[in-house]
């Protein structure tokens, strides 16, 4: 289909004029909306306004410009079934709608009054692209400013002609587009609402980011989307240098990132070290360097071809010493430049920058598929402080343990269920992760501390004199027990179970102290 019409009507002009240059080169006739219209003048080029082949002014506000059966029939009209139709009310078809839409998401997430989050809902904007992408037969529908050089290239190609193939994908793209863009609409709406009832329809969407090599196994295809959530991390995070992430890649390094980001910079540095989205080893320090080595600690076997995650600046120092251990990738705030320098020469290290920490009380939904349905939940933004912390066994913790358990318990948050983590100095011990039995996550996570005191040489294991946290209460006292007799001096847990008298009797007879916290910190 040769293009001999085209219509503009963009926010982002990124790249408008070059396109609009190239359209003109073919001698495509221009027709456009209001500041689009401008700069395609501002740029020398010939363009007619929306109202000129419309008869109609735009109005009130601009919310009603381009909604008119000149522009729907010259968009929708199938050149050949239509033709008549089209010669009878004057309607000449457009062969090129190019239309990215108001900065709706954009205008959320500056923070915008309701009001003016609502005057950036694009109505007209959707309308023709919807109508474009339907006709795709016989129209071109741009959406993205990435298409403009392909439209261009098959013209050059074909003559001025786009072929059917392009424009179907161009139209899967727009359709994307729009559901992508009434997603945000609604889920925005679903905050404003005065109601606790969870919407009864909810939309789901994303930007391809990448195409992966293969999902988490070499059969599985992949890609990464995002949202357009502006939340530092691994979607939004600057690669500086490395091959590209896999989806495993992706997958540790969000755990990764989430759970330093717990801790704030301000008070101590924090290193988080991740193998299959599980902490090998979590620490904090007076330095990045400290809580590196700290962390590493826990468990130095796991922590190779791991990721490690800082809440604070990576300096030079930390780098050398990182350098010396196989590590996928490293994810920071920030890097200064001798520590850029001496991660350069790890040409396969993927280094990124995610110019913040994410909020972790900020709230927030996660979603998880399953067979015909997808879970959505408010994402875990739950903190216990030491002021609700209920003691409960005889002996009171000293305020080296009350540290400890907190962090524990903080670390626990981030570890997949059932979940027992042995914290001692404000640094892991053991950690035991996703077992069936609690027992068995307390046994595992004795054993890693007893691994690595007799590769570190130490005359016991760390989880002696520990605090140990369970993401959830013990149904039995059993649990609890495992934890003594590995050594711990206390133990916070949420607390809740039928047995609680049984559990904390048993605390009391190994002569432990235990607080009750009252949340739960599931993650599966």
């Amino acid at each position: 289909m040769t293009i001999a019409r085209a219509l503009l009507s963009v926010s982002d002009k990124t790249g408008l004029v070059e396109f609009a240059q190239g359209l003109a080169k073919h001698g495509v006739e221009l027709i456009s909306t209001g500041g689009t219209a401008k700069a395609l003048r501002d740029a020398g080029l010939a363009v007619k306004d929306v109202s000129e082949i419309t008869g109609f002014p735009e109005m009130m506000d601009g919310r009603v410009k381009t909604l008119h059966p000149i522009v729907h029939g010259g968009l929708l009209g199938l050149r050949d079934k239509h033709a008549d139709a089209m010669k009878e009310h004057g309607i000449k078809g457009i062969d090129l709608l190019v239309c990215n839409l108001y900065p709706f998401e954009a205008t959320v997430a500056k923070g915008a009054e309701f009001d003016e989050v609502i005057e950036n809902i694009d109505i007209g904007g959707p309308a023709m692209t919807r109508s474009a992408a339907k006709n795709h037969e016989f129209v071109t529908v741009v959406v993205d400013v990435e298409d403009y050089a392909v439209v261009l290239a098959e013209m050059d190609a074909n003559k001025g002609d786009t072929t059917l193939s392009l424009r179907r994908r161009l139209a899967q793209t727009a359709y994307a587009r729009t559901a992508a863009y009434d997603a945000a609409v609604s889920n925005w709406f679903a905050t404003q609402l005065d109601t606790k009832e969870p919407p009864r329809r909810r939309a789901f969407a994303g930007a391809l980011r990448q195409s992966l090599r293969y999902g988490e196994n070499p059969h599985q295809d992949a890609a990464f989307y995002v949202t357009g959530e502006k939340r530092p991390g691994v979607a939004n995070a600057e690669q500086v240098q490395g091959k590209e992430l896999s989806y495993n890649n992706i997958n540790d390094t969000d755990a990764a990132y989430e759970l330093v980001a717990e801790f704030d910079p301000a008070e101590r540095a924090a290193c988080a070290i991740i193998k299959h989205a599980n902490p090998c080893g979590v620490a904090l320090g007076t330095s990045l360097k400290d809580a590196y080595e700290k962390a590493l600690a826990c468990d130095p076997v796991s922590a190779f071809g791991g990721i490690v995650a800082f809440n604070r600046k990576l300096d030079g120092e930390t780098a050398e010493l990182i350098s010396h251990l196989f590590t996928e990738v490293i994810i920071v705030p920030d890097a200064d430049e001798d520590a850029r320098k001496i991660l350069a020469a790890k040409k396969n290290l993927r280094l990124l920058i995610a110019g913040g920490l994410p909020d972790p009380m900020k709230p927030g939904l996660t979603y998880k598929s399953v067979s015909g349905g997808m879970l959505v939940q408010t994402r875990d933004n739950g903190r216990v402080t030491k002021a609700e912390l209920k003691f409960v066994t005889k002996r009171v913790p000293s305020e080296a343990e009350i540290a400890d358990m907190l962090f524990a318990f903080t670390v626990g948050k981030h570890v997949k269920s059932n979940t027992i983590v042995y914290a001692k100095d404000l640094a892991t011990a053991g950690i035991g992760a996703g077992q069936m039995s609690r027992v068995d996550s307390a046994r595992i996570a004795a054993e890693k501390a007893r691994q690595a005191a007799k590769t570190a040489g130490w005359p016991e294991p760390k989880t002696k004199g520990s605090a140990a946290a369970s993401d959830a209460f013990f149904p039995f006292a059993d649990g609890l027990i495992e934890i003594a007799e590995a050594g711990a001096s206390c133990v916070i847990q949420p607390g809740g179970s039928i047995r609680d008298n049984e559990v904390i009797a048993a605390a009391d007879e190994a002569g432990l102290s235990m607080a009750f916290t009252g949340m739960r910190h599931f993650r599966h």
